[in-house]
């Protein structure tokens, strides 16, 4: 909306540490298919890990947390929620679910995002439906009153700014050949700044990222979890995202600080992914001892979904089986059964050879 106004993105100028992240992504793009065609099994073993990633950051940015041994069968197995943050984590991989296999079918219009809010938030009231009453951005210091960090649009203008927002996007992309980047960073702040939802719209802001990415030829997001890479830089965003919001309603805000950000988290994704890549190829020994490395840093007892985490690109079958035989040699002990089984080592921790 007021981030595509005047031909804004069409005239702004692009500074050279922009363009520098922007090269750098365009040549991860290219070896994408290199990935996919040289480490499949891999591939896939990462896709998993990312769902569970992006479940479980999306929601705990807006404090919706669940057990770490709820996550895998939650997301990845048919486990029924037992409350309504298990019922959000579920929301979102349903959400997830629908962008990774019908993203080249959602444009982005007022109805894919209305879609998108009624599968990450089956469980609200309002799944699906824009706000009925304002919704500004507070903020609460402590020992402080409540200030307004950010006035949104107004609940009654808000369906017209989304269609707004909708057209002015394609236009962009369709007639003034604004680069996909840039255009997919200008359409999420904006959403942002909108806030077209009670609630919700943090969640449905990385799902719309995500689409997009897909449907400009970036899937970093369906082997590396985005999610996980905002959360890990959160005041970052929220600071970015603060000061680029400053008067955004009189199309005066600044965009490129808010650009390296969102280019910065796809370029960390997939410098992330060709490290995995990578890792997946090596020898067979190398993989053992990074699990062992995982199994020797735990500071008393793990789960299994603590390996997983800490090993992103190996298979929770590999390592089931790696713990089973440390289990018979003596070198591990297990307490429980199934995924919330406890274990122990019991070597010397600070023995890395």
């Amino acid at each position: 909306m007021h981030s595509f106004r005047n031909n804004r993105l069409r005239d702004h100028e692009i500074p050279l540490s922009t363009v520098w992240l922007l090269n750098d992504i365009a040549e991860s793009r290219g070896k994408q298919t290199l990935f996919v065609r040289q480490s499949p099994q891999a591939l896939r073993s990462f896709h998993d890990t990312a769902v569970i990633q992006s479940a479980e950051s999306s929601n705990r940015i807006e404090g919706v947390v669940v057990a770490p041994d709820r996550l895998h069968p939650l997301v990845l197995g048919r486990s029924k929620p037992r409350d309504r943050s298990e019922q959000e984590v579920q929301d979102y991989r349903r959400a997830l679910d629908e962008i990774h296999a019908n993203h080249a079918d959602l444009a982005v219009t007022a109805d894919t995002l209305q879609r998108l809010h009624a599968l990450c938030q089956s469980a609200s009231g309002d799944a699906g439906q824009f706000k009925r009453v304002d919704n500004d951005i507070m903020e609460f210091p402590q020992g402080k009153p409540p200030v307004v960090r950010f006035r949104c649009v107004s609940a009654g203008d808000t369906p017209a700014a989304v269609e707004a927002l909708c057209r002015h996007y394609r236009h962009a992309l369709d007639q003034e050949n604004v680069p996909p980047l840039i255009a997919v960073a200008a359409l999420i702040l904006d959403f942002l700044c909108i806030h077209p939802f009670r609630d919700g719209n943090g969640r449905v802001s990385r799902l719309l990222t995500l689409l997009t990415l897909y449907q400009h030829g970036y899937e970093v997001g369906r082997y590396v979890s985005l999610e996980r890479l905002v959360e890990e830089s959160r005041e970052s965003y929220y600071e970015s995202l603060r000061l680029r919001s400053d008067r955004w309603h009189e199309g005066r805000h600044e965009l490129t600080p808010w650009f390296n950000f969102v280019f910065t988290m796809i370029r960390r994704a997939y410098v992330e992914l060709e490290e995995r890549a990578s890792q997946a190829d090596s020898p067979r020994g190398a993989k053992s001892e990074r699990v062992f490395a995982a199994i020797r840093s735990q500071p008393d007892e793990f789960r299994l979904s603590d390996l997983e985490r800490a090993c992103p690109g190996v298979g929770r079958e590999w390592i089931r089986t790696l713990l089973a035989k440390l289990k018979k040699s003596g070198d591990v002990a297990c307490r429980g059964r199934g995924p919330g089984a406890r274990w122990r080592y019991l070597g010397d921790k600070g023995n890395d050879t």
